[in-house]
């Protein structure tokens, strides 16, 4: 099977991924921070280690802060609903993020009344900034963009709006589903006061891992109470970090995969991973673009954007393609909205039931992106006979 759906989940995962998970679950499989005895604590300290790497990778500077989630849904949902936003508070976000951002937002428009204010970027991710700032009125608490597009690829400039965000005194969260462990993300220069991500893409962990990095100045409303390990005594959630956002037991098989996918990642370089990626996103493009009924959605050849094409055959369904390529060639893509609707109203795509989506990873090669372009030829070609 050729996996080219590596921006809904990294696969396969280096091999001191899953080593690290079979050790936790064989080795040291107790509840951390559950009890004092010896494999408690091992499971408790492998976390602490993770918090530490992920601290370090994205520079935030206490590893208290970062906060285990199942995804970045979690993460997502834990930053915005956490906020406690209020009636007539105004959030700013773009027409290209995934349904784990616009669903919280809209059910808080419903529920309680807040205003939302959608940018449009341009296909190549470019956003107007004097729109942006046109946007902001004194009610707007909150920006919350995606670092990168799951449907074309294209990238928010991130750097530019956290400066925007910090000189008007907004709270800036960034959604790094697709970007952490592909583009450096540092905390303290862009000026990100909460980040989310998922831990089974880019991060290299396994599914069921996520988290949210919280800048000092953020303070947030838990979303569920519970059992913390700590401060027991108290009868309410616990005011400090990660406890107070953080109870039930946690996921320390994935959580330890999830630490030794960041350190593959280390190891390996995100220059090194990037370029190769890169390498396979214009290999794919410009073999697509030369196929006779094929459009491809996306940002211009000379614009850096990730690993992540869309593109449809003219007249033909996405989902039949897609499962076309399943059976027939062993090829394994997205097809459809991608959880993105006003992304696909934003490429024109959303009356089409969206697009196929090939999406590479570090362990794909050129020469499976050969053979998909050539697969994509024979199916165009058999529609037309």
């Amino acid at each position: 099977m050729i996996y080219f759906d590596q921006a809904a989940s990294s696969f396969p995962k280096p091999k001191e991924v899953t080593d690290a998970v079979v050790e936790a679950l064989t080795k040291y499989g107790a509840n951390p921070g559950r009890g004092s005895h010896a494999l408690a604590n091992e499971a408790g300290n492998k976390i602490y280690e993770a918090r530490v790497q992920l601290a370090q990778f994205f520079e935030l500077a206490d590893p208290r802060r970062v906060v285990f989630t199942q995804n970045a849904t979690g993460a997502l949902n834990i930053g915005i609903q956490g906020l406690a936003l209020k009636h007539g508070d105004h959030v700013i976000t773009t027409a290209y993020e995934h349904n784990s951002v616009r669903r919280p937002l809209e059910r808080l428009k419903s529920e309680i009344g807040i205003e939302i204010t959608y940018i449009q970027p341009n296909h190549n991710g470019e956003i107007n900034i004097e729109e942006f700032e046109k946007a902001i009125t004194a009610h707007t608490k909150l920006l919350v963009v995606t670092h990168g597009s799951n449907l074309t690829g294209a990238i928010i400039p991130i750097e530019v709006l956290g400066k925007i965000s910090k000189k008007h005194n907004l709270i800036f969260m960034v959604d790094a589903s697709q970007t952490a462990g592909i583009l450096p993300l540092n905390m303290e220069e862009m000026n990100i006061d909460l980040l989310a991500c998922a831990g089974h893409k880019g991060l290299m962990g396994p599914q069921g891992t996520g988290a949210l990095l919280i800048n000092k100045n953020v303070e947030l409303k838990p979303l569920i109470t519970g059992g913390t390990g700590h401060f027991s005594e108290k009868i309410e959630q616990p005011d400090e970090l990660p406890e107070r956002l953080e109870s039930g037991t946690l996921n320390t098989p994935g959580i330890a995969g999830l630490l030794a996918g960041v350190l593959f990642i280390k190891e390996k370089g995100l220059d090194v991973i990037f370029k190769h990626e890169q390498l396979l996103t214009d290999a794919c493009k410009k073999g697509l673009k030369k196929v006779n009924g094929v459009t491809v959605y996306g940002p211009d050849e000379d614009i850096k954007q990730l690993a992540v094409v869309s593109f449809n055959i003219d007249g033909v369904d996405s989902q039949e393609v897609a499962m076309i390529l399943d059976q027939h060639y062993k090829i394994a893509v997205r097809a459809g909205l991608h959880c993105t609707p006003l992304a696909h109203q934003s490429i024109g795509t959303i009356g089409q039931g969206g697009t196929l989506r090939a999406s590479f990873g570090i362990f794909n090669t050129v020469d499976e992106v050969e053979k998909f372009v050539q697969a994509i030829d024979e199916i165009r070609a058999g529609y037309l006979a």
